[in-house]
Order: structure tokens, then sequence, then C-alpha cells
């Protein structure tokens, strides 16, 4: 719905985008493969230290439903099946894992001109269930969601949170951890040809009286090539330029220093390409 509200998951995305949305201390590389048939191939491969991992995604579409399957180094599948508008603004998923025959799950999301509804069950004999609601419009909406395990018949998480949309900023607030901390977050766009944004988030836990900060930057330097930067109260600095050097093909460096330390190994960088012919 172009003017109703988000779901809950998204609320404060904005702003996560800007300070956390495609930094990577690792080597990475994809190499994705469209098709005009509808079959869609995408290799990933990943290096962390001195482990290497990687996977390939097959995704064909036909019609209203998606068939998404992707094997990894381990031998894993994963699958996912999800038909859209199989009531009316209505979007079923079914995945599940092999070998993991207890790895089931069906989710369902219905949009509402003024509401978004989530739900998730797994298919097993102990199921996990997820439920989440946003209500409101698109500028404004307020949402909660709740978890809740049936094997040990306890709540796995219980969350609200409301969030207002405008053209030039956004503002977020979180309860999360079961109510045990309050995370706020805000976003401006500053108006310059540039497209300088600004985004800050705030976390408070309750029980430590802990509080802890991250603010960020982004802005583009010339067409094609974004750079973003991150400072935390932790006392690390990362700063981020992603450059598309072809029409859907990104090359991104990311780096990250602790200033509270001098050793050459508080220093981390990170390189991703991603290629689409």
């Amino acid at each position: 719905m172009a003017n109703g509200p988000a779901p809950f998951a998204d609320i404060g995305k904005r702003e996560r985008d800007i300070l956390y949305k495609d930094y990577n201390f690792n080597q990475k590389f994809s190499l994705s493969i469209p098709s005009s048939s509808g079959l869609g191939l995408t290799a990933t491969g990943f290096k962390k230290d001195q482990i290497f991992v990687g996977d390939i995604n097959t995704l064909y579409k036909s019609g209203n439903t998606n068939f998404d399957v992707k094997i990894d180094t381990y031998s894993s599948v994963s699958t996912k099946v999800t038909v859209h508008d199989i009531f009316s603004n209505t979007k079923a998923a079914l995945s599940f894992n092999i070998p993991d025959h207890k790895s089931g799950k069906l989710d369902v999301q219905y949009l509402h001109p003024h509401a978004v509804f989530d739900s998730s069950i797994g298919l097993n004999p102990s199921p996990h269930l997820e439920l989440s609601a946003a209500i409101g419009s698109k500028d404004l909406y307020v949402g909660a969601e709740v978890g809740f395990s049936t094997a040990s018949a306890s709540f796995t998480k219980y969350n609200a949170g409301i969030t207002i949309n405008k053209p030039d900023y956004s503002a977020s607030l979180i309860l999360v951890d079961k109510g045990q901390a309050l995370k706020t977050s805000y976003i401006h766009y500053v108006d310059r040809p540039d497209g300088f944004t600004v985004a800050a988030e705030l976390t408070h836990r309750f029980s430590s009286f802990e509080n802890g900060f991250a603010i960020g930057t982004s802005q583009t330097i010339s067409p094609g090539t974004l750079v973003k930067t991150r400072f935390t109260n932790d006392g690390k600095a990362a700063f981020q330029c992603q450059r598309a050097w072809r029409p859907n093909s990104l090359i991104t460096f990311s780096a990250e220093c602790d200033y509270t330390k001098v050793s050459s190994s508080s220093t981390k960088f990170g390189l991703a390409l991603a290629l689409k012919p």
C-alpha cells in the first residue's frame, strides 16, 4: 500500500541503513546473472580470516510465484516458495532447509490501507510463533511484535515502537529486548545537491543504566560514488566508499579503527565486489 505503514520490522530502517548497511570488514564477491525467462542466478563468496564460504542462489519467477533455492559450501539447501496475492493483498512464503526436517516455516503477510500484519509459524511439533502489526499511515505509524515458543511455553520477544516519516527527516522510538532497553533513532536529509544525510541512534538499558550511541553521515561525492562515515561510543570510527563503476555493479571499500587503541590490529579493512551483467 503506497500510503500505508511499513511492516513493524522496518521501524528505524532508514537510520539503520545509513549507519550499518553495506559495511563489511572481510572480502566478499557476488555475481548475479538475470534472465528474461524469469530464472536468475547469484553466486556469492565470502572470506573471513582464513575461512572461505560461499553459496549459489537461484530464483525463478512464474506469475505471482517465486521459487528461491540456495546451496552453500556445507551442502545445506535452503528453499523458499513465495506466493503473492494468494488472497487479496496477501503474501505467503513457505521455507525449509535440507537436511534439517524441523526447519519448515510458514510466513503470511496481509496489507491493509492502514495496517500491516505479519505472522510466522514453525512447521514442527513444537512450533515457534511470531506475530507483528503496524497501524497508521506511511507518515506516522505504531507497531508491536511478539514471539512465543510452544516448546518452553514462554515469550521469546515482545517489542513495540513508533515512527514518523517526513520529506526531510525520520524519527523512531522502539522498546526492545522485552522492554529492557529503549532505542531512539533520527535521520535528517540536508537540502544539498550531494544528498548529505545525518543519522543517529541512541540506546538506553534500564537495568544497567548503560547508554550507547552511533552517529553517521552519507553523501554523494560524484556521480555513482557514495561515501559514508560512522562513529560509536565504544571508540570505533568507520568509513565506507561505494562506487557504481557500471550499471548494477558495485565495488565497496570499508575500514574501521578503534581510536582508543594505538595497535595496528585494531584497524580492519574490507572489500566487496558485486557484479551484474
